[in-house]
């Protein structure tokens, strides 16, 4: 946008003088922003110019022929009086200044037909801009800057007051396409765990726009992990990975808590702190195996050391680690015929920590015993081939068998179970 202003009409030739039908004006070629001067007393007032950041220029156009001497004068607020700046003669229509500082401007075009003037203001607005992170903590970090805007006054041409122009600038903290704050010396809670970029931004009613990139090192840590499986028998073996940001590689601590049930009951009618922590690990992602019955918490401590501070984050399990209770099942039907279906008495345990199975004939004798002290590795209901269908190396008879289980689970109870089931030797 730009604005033309006709200061004096010395010559009959420009009398009756219109903007529509010459090409007479004054513009800023690279001006951002454009508005009139507010003269306490001067009149007529006159172009202002902004230039974001750049070196500000002014050029005339005529519409006069023939031979002119562009003289062009600044404005010495001192003297209050326009001094000789620059004087160019050509016969062109057009005369150019530039890289021009901050102050008021004159050109005469004079010629042999006449004279022009024509006035106006040009402003570089350049933001000085100085910050970094004052305070860095576990809790916070905050942000601090000094803005120092550009200095802009111009004067009246009459009685020399000087009148500021003022930008209305303001100011946003960013990190990436977010605004963090519009306070220039902010406190951000909760630091990020990784270094970040925030970029201050100084933005002005004239469109100038200034930015200052700040970097925060990051001290802090997020306690982040995951463990699988959840559930299972007994014993179950969980791995847990640690998906922590930004700890040490050895500051992890992993709490191990007991099983809540016992908590519960250590606790009961006690006023005392109660020790529900069964065991600390100092792995990266440990792998623990569980190996009662029960229902467990897990919580992870991550550290981060800097030179000031050690932060610490803590995150527990969502949900908890369920290890199920004991249990045995045992088949109805035996067709030990060698067409690789159901050629053993198959039963499934169910976190058990010692079984035995003993089979008895119809008539009560003991036909076959299989234990086992100590059961492991039977997830997801895996089950034991307790008995293969022979007596003494030879095929049993067909007919009813009678079964007995007896056993201690892992949740450190007794079971027991009985019953029959036919064994059926032919094939179909």
């Amino acid at each position: 946008m730009t604005y033309m202003l006709r200061l004096s009409m010395l010559v009959i030739l420009l009398t009756g003088f219109t903007f529509g039908k010459s090409f007479s004006q004054l513009t800023a070629p690279g001006s951002t922003y454009s508005e009139l001067t507010q003269y306490p007393q001067a009149t007529p007032n006159d172009p202002i110019f902004i230039f974001c950041g750049s070196d500000g220029s002014l050029q005339v156009n005529t519409a006069m022929a023939g031979e002119k001497t562009f003289s062009w004068e600044i404005y010495n607020s001192q003297s209050g009086e326009f001094e000789s700046y620059q004087n160019i003669v050509s016969s062109g229509g057009q005369s150019s200044i530039t890289q021009l500082a901050d102050g008021g401007y004159r050109v005469t075009v004079v010629s042999a037909s006449g004279q022009e003037v024509y006035r106006a203001w040009v402003f570089n607005h350049s933001y000085m801009i100085e910050g970094g992170v004052k305070e860095s903590t576990c809790d916070f970090f905050s942000l601090e800057a000094v803005v120092t805007p550009p200095s802009s006054t111009y004067y009246d041409l009459n009685s020399g007051v000087p009148v500021p122009l003022n930008s209305g600038y303001e100011v946003e903290w960013r990190e990436g396409e977010s605004i963090v704050s519009r306070n220039l010396n902010p406190t951000v809670y909760n630091p990020p765990t990784t270094d970040t970029e925030y970029v201050l931004v100084v933005s002005d009613r004239f469109g100038c726009q200034t930015e200052l990139p700040v970097t925060y090192y990051s001290i802090v840590t997020k306690a982040v992990f995951t463990a699988e499986p959840m559930t299972g028998e007994a014993p179950l073996e969980v791995v847990f990975t640690n998906q922590s940001e930004n700890g040490d590689s050895d500051g992890y601590e992993w709490y191990f808590f007991k099983d809540l049930d016992e908590i519960k009951q250590i606790s009961q009618g006690s006023t005392a702190p109660v020790d529900s922590i069964k065991e600390i690990a100092y792995d990266h992602s440990p792998i623990y195996v569980y190996e009662n019955s029960g229902i467990y918490m897990v919580k992870l401590v991550s550290k981060k050391t800097s030179e000031f501070y050690t932060c610490t984050d803590t995150t527990y399990l969502e949900t908890h680690i369920v290890v199920d209770t004991s249990y045995i099942a045992a088949p109805n039907v035996f067709t030990p015929n060698g067409d690789g279906v159901n050629d053993n008495f198959v039963v499934k345990f169910w976190s058990m920590q010692e079984v035995k199975i003993s089979i008895f004939n119809r008539w009560g004798r003991t036909v076959h015993v299989y234990e086992n002290s100590n059961v492991q590795g039977f997830r997801n209901t895996w089950s034991v081939s307790a008995w293969d269908g022979t007596i003494g190396g030879r095929y049993a008879s067909p007919g009813v068998y009678f079964y007995v289980v007896e056993g201690r689970g892992r949740d450190g109870k007794k079971r027991w179970a009985k019953g029959f089931f036919h064994l059926y030797r032919g094939k179909d």
